[in-house]
């Protein structure tokens, strides 16, 4: 049904999921209406990452309540005001909260983890692992106890040991519980190729799979440019310095830093992994899983690619690897599985 005002400005109305309105007879398209699955969406940690994220998913709609946690209360209030009201401006309608209780979990559809401590220049993933653990383990608990049914987005670092932990910790399936890290490593990937190239990053396709970090396993073979394989394009020194830019990609943004790790990108990685989820889209999207055979491997975190929905994860896809491939992605599941048996020790 349209609901039209009088006068030169139509109230805006809603055809299938878009939003319209009229001025001096002219059709303006507003914005897009979103299905929005989930209902409360909270996010723990307020840092940079966590914020970047929220600041989509507000706009974007993707849940109609947003949480933003932190240890810092005050801070986490500000910043979500702060969100809201950007998101206000946007045309959205997600209403957003900060503060430190772990009562603000209370019933939330789906948790984002990003607490933590970031990377400092000269440190490895397993260096903030002792610190990031206990972290973790004091989430979880407030998860079990305020909102037991939410799903679990793992994005703290090291995010391979971490998601292993939290579905230890967790009694929900592997479907609901899993992490953020290969949409990122593949956008660093396509930003790379895009500019190794010179084409536009729309027509490149990339995939990573593995553990996120110096183990990470590029699969060049899967890299199209408009449905051309990449080697058509560029040479195998080229495709090298590609595969180990993407590799200390995290290293190289906090380098230039000095001060924060990356942000913008791991928060639109994120956000479209819950979109995928808020909006059942059952998009293909590399993540940290839970292996049960798949590759060859069980008992065991790893980057693959798996397609998301509004259950979460609904299939873990296996892809064919060539003995170089399956080499490599053994080898990166044995450094992940050395991180887990650490982890497990302390």
């Amino acid at each position: 049904m349209l609901s039209i005002a009088c006068g030169r400005i139509t109230w805006p109305f809603r055809l299938g999921r878009q939003y319209f309105s009229v001025y001096a007879g002219v059709l303006l398209v507003a914005r897009a209406a979103g299905r929005c699955q989930v209902n409360k969406l909270s996010i723990v940690g307020a840092g940079i990452v966590g914020e970047a994220a929220a600041q989509i998913i507000a706009r974007e709609e993707y849940c109609r309540e947003l949480m933003l946690l932190d240890v810092q209360g005050e801070l986490a209030q500000g910043k979500a005001l702060d969100i809201w009201q950007a998101a206000v401006e946007s045309g959205s309608d997600t209403k957003v909260l900060g503060g430190a209780k772990a009562e603000m979990l209370q019933d939330s559809d789906l948790v984002v983890i990003t607490a933590g401590v970031p990377r400092k220049p000269g440190q490895s993933r397993q260096d903030v692992l002792s610190i990031n653990l206990p972290i973790l383990d004091g989430i979880m608990h407030d998860i079990n106890r305020f909102a037991p049914a939410a799903t679990v987005l793992v994005v703290s670092n090291p995010v391979d040991v971490l998601t292993y932990r939290a579905r230890s910790l967790s009694k929900l399936g592997r479907s609901r519980v899993f992490g953020q890290a290969g949409v990122l490593d593949t956008a660093r990937m396509k930003c790379f190729i895009a500019e190794e190239t010179g084409f536009s990053a729309r027509d490149i396709t990339a995939l990573v799979l593995g553990g996120h970090g110096d183990s990470m396993v590029p699969l060049m073979r899967y890299c199209q440019v408009g449905s051309v394989p990449l080697s058509h394009f560029l040479s195998d020194e080229q495709i090298e310095r590609i595969v180990e830019r993407t590799r200390k990609g995290g290293g190289e943004i906090l380098g230039l830093k000095k001060v924060g790790s990356a942000c913008d990108a791991p928060g639109v990685a994120i956000a479209q992994m819950v979109d995928a989820i808020a909006n059942g889209r059952n998009r293909i999207l590399p993540s940290v899983a839970i292996l049960e055979g798949e590759y060859g491997r069980t008992d065991i975190a790893m980057g693959v690619p798996c397609v998301l929905a509004e259950e979460g994860i609904a299939r873990v896809i296996e892809l064919p690897l060539d003995a170089q491939e399956q080499a490599m992605f053994d080898h990166s599941a044995d450094q992940v599985a050395r991180d887990i048996a650490e982890m497990k020790a302390l």
